[in-house]
């Protein structure tokens, strides 16, 4: 099977590793010259933040979270980095609950691949709070790559 599209699915959390993320898309997408479709989730809450942080006026159409994702840190970052590697990509936003924004935009763009990032917790931790990237894993209509947050 033929890599085409390959969503890389980011949250106000994956900040400190956008090297990472990176660098992880970049290997998947660029054998087969395939698009990344970097899709910014946020939460209803972050969204609102953000979105006041940035000086964006909730009625305008720069308010609507494709806008709001071109301007966020990460996003940008992320999207830099792609572009100095040469890589075709495009930047989406949705708010909503971040496991299910992610396997919908993943159904959305047809992606062959999800890259998704997620950090190491404890069994205990997994079953009270859930996990968002193992959400992923396990719905997401396309196989995952899991990029591990680096011990700091």
């Amino acid at each position: 099977m033929s890599i085409e599209t390959v969503l890389l699915a980011v949250g106000t959390e994956d900040e400190e590793r956008t090297e990472q993320l990176a660098r992880e898309a970049i290997a998947v997408a660029e054998p087969t010259g395939a698009e990344v479709v970097l899709t910014h989730v946020f939460t209803s809450e972050d969204f609102a933040g953000i979105r006041d942080r940035l000086g964006v006026d909730e009625g305008s159409e720069q308010s609507a979270p494709d806008a709001v994702a071109h301007r966020h840190t990460t996003t940008r970052e992320l999207s830099r980095a792609l572009s100095d590697a040469g890589v075709d990509h495009s930047v989406r936003g949705a708010v909503g609950d971040l496991a299910d924004e992610v396997v919908e935009a993943a159904s959305n763009v047809d992606a062959d691949r999800v890259v998704v990032g997620g950090r190491r917790r404890s069994p205990t931790g997994k079953a009270v709070f859930g996990s968002v990237a193992q959400e992923v894993m396990l719905s997401a209509p396309c196989p995952v790559t899991f990029v591990r947050e680096t011990a700091s």
